[in-house]
Parts: structure tokens; C-alpha cells; sequence
């Protein structure tokens, strides 16, 4: 993103698509900021943060080496941060064909997940069903009609 509060449709690689929240009358652009303004000090996040990356960074343009990369070089200092402080890092991607091979990962890291594999079928809604659950909030939209990511927790 090109600048803190940008709405326009994309700038180089950042597509306004991955960044749909600019679309809410409700969210005041001063909580649309770049990734630059990430804190080091990871206790003054809010509740919750949402990282998009670019899209070379998030593999849709580059290689998996290139994403892999990106999130151990930006995100590797949360993540352990996040083991010891009862928080959670999630990353998601977006990528699917709908076919019955298709696979998008979902990762879970923190201080209370589980390590393993989990083979239930995990949507953008479970994840959000998750997140909802997880803040005490109650449901939206299609994430109603699923249930919360239960098993990854230890």
C-alpha cells in the first residue's frame, strides 16, 4: 500500500482487493496503515491485526521461496513473541479453484495451538467464525451457518 488510509484500486504490487475493509464507512482510514508502521512492540497491537502482503510477497507473483522469506523476515518476530505472550498469529491465503485437490493453507501459531495437521475443511468463514468466537463477538453474514476451528487448541 502506498500510503497510510490509500483507497485507490492498486499501486504497483498492492491490490485494494486484498484490502477490503477500505470499503467500510465504519473503519476510519487512520486504522488503514502500511506494513511500515507494523510495531515492534508487538503489546501495542490491537486485538486484531491484519497483515496483507503484496503480491510478491503472498506467492501470487512470486515463488514460495520469495512468501517464505517475507513472512520469516516480517512476521519470524511475532510469531516467537506470540508463543510466550497468549497470542496468535494466523495466516491464511486466498487461492482456490474449487477443485476437490485444492488445498489453501491455514496456519495457527501461538502460545495455546496445538502442533499437528488437521484435516477438517477450513473456509475464510471458519477462520472468521474462529476469530469471532475467540473476541467474544457474535457472528456475521456466512459465517453464521459454520462452526469455530476447535481442535487446533491445547
Amino acid at each position: 500500500m502506498p500510503s497510510d488510509g490509500y483507497t485507490g484500486c492498486s499501486s504497483g504490487k498492492y491490490p485494494r482487493k486484498h484490502n477490503p475493509w477500505v470499503n467500510f464507512s465504519n473503519v476510519s482510514s487512520s486504522s488503514n496503515l502500511r506494513f511500515a508502521d507494523f510495531p515492534t512492540n508487538y503489546a501495542s497491537l490491537p486485538k486484531v491485526s491484519i497483515v496483507v502482503p503484496n503480491l510478491c510477497n503472498d506467492m501470487h507473483d512470486c515463488s514460495v521461496s520469495t512468501g517464505d522469506t517475507w513472512l520469516k523476515n516480517n512476521l519470524g518476530g511475532y510469531a516467537t513473541w506470540a508463543k510466550t505472550n497468549n497470542s496468535l498469529l494466523l495466516v491464511t491465503f486466498d487461492e482456490d479453484d474449487h477443485s476437490a485437490g485444492n488445498h489453501i493453507p491455514t496456519l495457527f501459531y501461538g502460545a495455546h495451538v496445538k502442533t499437528g495437521g488437521y484435516s477438517e475443511h477450513i473456509t475464510h468463514y471458519t477462520v472468521l467464525r474462529t476469530l469471532e468466537s475467540l473476541a467474544g463477538l457474535g457472528c456475521v453474514a456466512n459465517s453464521c451457518s459454520v462452526s469455530a476451528i476447535g481442535d487446533i487448541w491445547n
